[in-house]
């Protein structure tokens, strides 16, 4: 039983880990926070989600230890962080960024689905104002980046710059300091965009959002991974939710 639960769990764990780091804001914290949830879940305990979708199951695992970590240090309901609550935050990231109906979502962070879709419909109308920044994009494929570029603008945010290479994005970088970084992972000739980011932050800091279509190649634990990650391609709302998260830096536990 134990084996076919490991079986299972392995094959959700990409999905469990882009959920935790979206929601504390760190690759670190937010791995931790899943493999003292995994703990939880091979050690028998109770299901706070009652679902039979391991995926689901390991969202319900991750809010709860995330829960009462808050918990210690303010309102496990969710004080209102950047006019969007904890709980708020956590059912954008499960319906925009892990496509979970509001349904499953709502016994995922305790509430009724009427709570649940009363709480999302009023985070939404919130993002738009939350958290506008500077952007630099980095994509190599012409009609995606101008598609990215659009979806930007209409989050509230200012693109200083769309890049295609890895040197253009290093350059453009320098010259504008963005807020905030969107990157593709793979831009052909141009280089790699992983490249690109880490050199960038060699000299300025700004959270990173990566956009692929595999993120579970990219969440593999074998090397450098980042904490934000969204997955092509994407409804505007998952990179509202994405860009608030990254700009906001998540919800610290305490």
């Amino acid at each position: 039983m134990v084996a076919v639960r490991r079986a299972e769990l392995i094959r959700v764990l990409p999905y469990g880990r882009r959920y935790a780091r979206a929601l504390t804001g760190s690759q670190a914290t937010g791995d931790r926070l899943v493999a003292d949830s995994l703990k939880d879940m091979l050690a028998g305990a109770d299901d706070p989600a009652q679902s039979d979708d391991p995926r689901l199951a390991l969202f319900a695992f991750v809010t709860r230890r995330f829960d009462r970590g808050w918990a210690d240090g303010g309102d496990r309901q969710g004080d209102a962080i950047q006019g969007i609550s904890v709980k708020q935050r956590q059912l954008l990231l499960l319906t925009s960024l892990e496509d979970v109906a509001v349904d499953d979502a709502a016994p995922i962070v305790a509430m009724t689905p009427e709570a649940a879709e009363q709480a999302v419909a009023e985070a939404r109308q919130r993002l738009h104002a939350a958290a506008a920044t500077d952007v630099l994009i980095i994509e190599d494929e012409p009609i995606i980046a101008m598609d990215i570029e659009e979806l930007v603008r209409g989050c509230g945010h200012r693109v200083v710059g769309v890049a295609a290479t890895e040197q253009e994005a290093v350059d453009i970088a320098r010259r504008t300091q963005p807020g905030l970084i969107l990157a593709d992972i793979n831009l052909g000739i141009g280089g790699d965009g992983k490249s690109a980011v880490a050199r960038i932050v060699e000299s300025h800091y700004a959270p990173v959002i990566f956009v692929t279509a595999y993120p579970e190649r990219l969440l593999t634990g074998e090397a450098f991974e980042p904490a934000f990650v969204i997955t092509k391609p994407f409804e505007p709302l998952t990179l509202a939710v994405a860009t608030y998260q990254a700009v906001t830096g998540g919800v610290k536990l305490s």
